[in-house]
């Protein structure tokens, strides 16, 4: 829980550095207000878009409850975690891109290069404050590591789990041979 406060508390910080940047306003603009006229001729597209990143935030969010909601204590609410979890999620992709579509019109960045931003306009942000990317960076790529490592362990906790239920092996065994697999 500590380090889910202190990971907020860095992005809330990067969010606040970024829109306050030279030449940020152009990007809080590119960000918050719709251009429709972009749309036109392409709807279907868009909504396709839309769709599939639905289903994949809503298909990685099923497979979690599958596998962690069996590990809820009786004491929690599976609903209530579920409201906390998708607050969490959306506050976290709205202030990912206040940090990074600002920062790419900040620093003259195409913000169509996709998921390379992140490591494109962050290092630029971190060199921008004090303490630099000795400080913020490794912090911010630190907890990155530490996302990515639970999401890897969440996606071999099912693996794990169905070896154990099929086979009858210990969690030590399932995680040795998953691990060499």
């Amino acid at each position: 829980k500590a380090m889910m406060i202190a990971l907020l508390a860095i992005i809330s910080i990067l969010a606040v550095r970024a829109v306050t940047l030279d030449g940020a306003g152009a990007g809080l603009k590119y960000y918050l207000v719709p251009d429709f006229s972009k749309m036109q001729g392409r709807v279907g597209e868009v909504i396709f878009a839309a769709l599939g990143q639905a289903f994949f935030t809503l298909s990685i969010g099923m497979g979690s409850m599958a596998i962690f909601g069996s590990y809820i204590s009786r004491d929690r609410r599976l609903f209530g975690e579920s409201i906390t979890i998708a607050g969490l999620d959306t506050f976290v992709a709205f202030v990912a891109g206040l940090i990074v579509i600002p920062s790419c019109f900040a620093f003259g960045v195409n913000p169509g290069e996709g998921s390379s931003l992140v490591f494109i306009t962050l290092p630029n942000i971190f060199n921008s404050m004090p303490g630099g990317t000795r400080v913020w960076g490794s912090l911010f790529f630190v907890f990155m590591l530490f996302a990515a490592m639970s999401t890897v362990i969440g996606v071999f906790e099912n693996i794990i789990s169905c070896c154990m239920d099929h086979w009858g092996w210990s969690r030590r065994k399932a995680c040795i041979v998953n691990l060499i697999a």
